[in-house]
C-alpha cells in the first residue's frame, strides 16, 4: 500500500504542476500532507517536516547566501569578461547562443556544486534569450542537462555517495567513467546544437544591433499609439495600455522587470568596481576551492563570502541594504521552495514510501536479469534518482541492487559507475534545490521546464548508458 501510495504522491504533484493547476511551493506542501493523512499518521506530519526541514536547513542557508554573493559579484562586473567572451561568440546567432550556454554551464559545473552553476549561467545568458526573444525553456533545459553530466565530478556528490554506500574508491568510480561521461557532454552538445538550429529557424540569425533597432521602432510606435490615444481625450485608454489593460500594472512591471535583468550587464551601470575586479576574482577562488578542499561547509563558505564581499564594495550600509533588496525576490523564492520541498522528502521518508518503493522496484527485477544488474542499475537510476533524493537512491537502493549483483559476479565498481547514469536527469528532480534557483532565476514554469528536459535528459542518460557499455566500463 506504501508503495502505490508513494508513487501516487509523486505522480499527483508531477501531474498538478504540469498542468499549472498549483504552484510548486503549494504543490510540494499540500500534496505530501494530504497523503499523509491517507496513510494513516497524520498526527506524525509535524515531526516528518521538522526532520525535512532540518536536514534541508544548510542547503537553504547556502543557497541564501550564495544567491547575495554571486548576486554581488554580478553586480559589481566579475563575470563580464565571460559574458562577453560568450557574446562574442554567439555573435546573436540562436544555434550559437544554445551551444554556449551549454560550454558556460559544464565548465561553471567544475566548482561541483549545481546552484552556482546556474546563478552563474542563467544572470550570464538570461539578457541574451530575452532580447532574442529565444525560449528560455531551451536555456533551463540545456544547463540542466550539462551540470547533470557534470555532477558526476567526485566532488559533486553522487560519486562520493555511491563510494560510501559501496565501499569502494571514489577514484576508481570515476576516472574509468570519464570516456562515457565524456560522450554524454558531446551528446548534450550537439542537443544543443540540434535545439540552437531549431531557434534559427524560428527566429533567423540577427546582430544585436538589429534587436536594439527594432526595439526601438516598436517603442516609439507604442509610443505614438498612446499619445494619439491620450490626444483624443482618452486619458484613461493611455493609462489602460501603459499598465496592460487591467489597472494592476503586471505587463508594465514585467517589461521594467526585464528591462532591469538586461540592464544587470550594462557596463556603465553604478554598482560596477572595476578597481576591486582582482580582489574579488581571488575572492571568488579562494571560496571555490575552499569548497573543493571541504576545507568548511559550504554555507559557512557563503555565508562569510557573501559578508565580506558585501562589506569590502560596499561600505556603505545604504548601499549595502539596495544590494540585499535587489537579490531578496531570488532569496525568498529559492529558500522557499526548498523549505516547501523538505515537506515533501520529510513525508517520503517518515511514512516509510521511499522505503517501499525501493524494495519494490528491486523484487520485480526478474531473476534471469542477475548476470546484467549494472544494465538494470543504470536503467533504474534514471527514474529512481528522478523520484526521489541522491541519499534515498545511493544509501537505500543500491546497496541492494549491489547485493543482488554480487550474487552473479557483478563487481560493486560496475553497479557504482551505472549508478551515476541518472544524473543528467536527476538534476531537473522536483526534490534538488538547484533546479529552483534555475527556474526562478530564469522566470520559467517548473512544469514548462519538466515537460521540455525530460526527453532529452533521458535520451541524455542512455547515451551515457550505451558508451559505458561500448566502452566495457559497465
Amino acid at each position: 500500500m506504501l508503495t502505490i501510495l508513494g508513487f501516487a504522491m509523486i505522480a499527483t504533484f508531477l501531474v498538478l504542476i504540469m498542468m499549472k493547476k498549483m504552484s510548486p511551493i503549494a504543490a510540494l506542501v499540500l500534496i505530501p500532507a494530504l497523503f499523509c493523512v491517507f496513510v494513516g499518521k497524520g498526527a506524525k506530519l509535524g515531526d516528518y517536516v521538522i526532520d525535512g526541514v532540518t536536514s534541508l536547513a544548510p542547503t537553504a542557508a547556502m543557497l541564501m547566501f550564495a544567491i547575495v554573493y554571486f548576486g554581488v559579484m554580478i553586480d559589481v562586473g566579475l563575470f563580464d569578461p565571460v559574458v562577453r567572451g560568450i557574446l562574442k561568440f554567439c555573435k546573436a546567432d540562436p544555434m550559437r547562443i544554445v551551444v554556449g550556454t551549454a560550454v558556460l554551464a559544464a565548465i561553471v559545473s567544475l566548482d561541483g556544486d549545481g546552484s552556482t552553476t546556474f546563478m552563474i549561467t542563467v544572470s550570464a545568458m538570461y539578457p541574451l534569450y530575452k532580447r532574442l526573444k529565444m525560449s528560455l525553456v531551451v536555456m533551463t533545459g540545456v544547463a540542466a542537462m550539462a551540470n547533470g553530466v557534470m555532477n558526476t565530478l567526485p566532488w559533486g556528490g553522487p560519486t562520493a555517495r555511491a563510494a560510501t554506500a559501496l565501499k569502494v574508491d571514489a577514484s576508481d568510480i570515476f576516472v574509468p567513467m570519464i570516456p562515457a561521461l565524456a560522450v554524454g557532454l558531446l551528446g548534450v552538445l550537439v542537443l544543443s546544437y540540434v535545439l540552437g538550429v531549431r531557434e534559427r529557424k524560428r527566429l533567423g540569425v540577427l546582430t544585436l544591433g538589429d534587436v536594439l533597432v527594432e526595439e526601438k521602432v516598436e517603442e516609439k510606435e507604442t509610443e505614438s499609439v498612446l499619445v494619439g490615444a491620450g490626444s483624443g481625450g482618452s486619458g484613461t485608454v493611455k493609462s489602460t495600455a501603459a499598465t496592460g489593460g487591467s489597472g494592476s500594472g503586471t505587463d508594465a512591471d514585467d517589461e521594467a522587470d526585464e528591462q532591469k535583468r538586461f540592464q544587470v550587464l550594462d557596463p556603465n551601470r553604478p554598482t560596477l568596481r572595476p578597481k576591486l575586479y582582482w580582489f574579488n576574482a581571488l575572492l571568488t577562488v579562494a571560496l571555490l576551492t575552499c569548497m573543493i578542499m571541504e576545507w568548511l561547509p559550504i554555507p559557512v563558505l557563503f555565508l562569510l563570502g557573501a559578508a565580506l564581499a558585501l562589506t569590502v564594495n560596499f561600505p556603505h550600509i545604504p548601499d549595502q541594504k539596495a544590494r540585499l533588496a535587489a537579490h531578496a525576490d531570488n532569496v525568498l523564492n529559492v529558500s522557499g521552495m526548498v523549505f516547501a520541498a523538505a515537506v515533501f522528502t520529510g513525508v517520503l521518508q517518515g511514512t516509510g514510501m521511499v522505503d517501499h518503493m525501493a524494495r519494490w522496484m528491486v523484487d520485480v527485477i526478474p531473476a534471469g536479469m542477475g548476470p546484467h544488474m549494472a544494465l538494470v542499475t543504470g536503467v533504474l537510476s534514471l527514474p529512481l534518482t528522478y523520484f526521489m533524493s541522491n541519499d534515498g537512491f545511493y544509501f537505500g537502493v543500491l546497496p541492494v541492487l549491489a547485493e543482488a549483483g554480487a550474487a552473479h559476479g557483478v563487481t560493486p565498481l560496475e553497479m557504482a559507475r551505472a549508478s551515476l547514469v541518472g544524473q543528467p536527469l536527476h538534476m531537473s528532480s522536483p526534490l534538488v534545490p538547484a533546479v529552483y534557483v534555475l527556474v526562478g532565476m530564469a522566470k520559467v514554469e517548473f512544469g514548462d521546464h519538466t515537460r521540455f528536459v525530460v526527453k532529452w535528459a533521458a535520451l541524455t542518460c542512455l547515451v551515457i548508458l550505451g558508451a559505458g557499455i561500448l566502452f566495457g566500463i559497465i
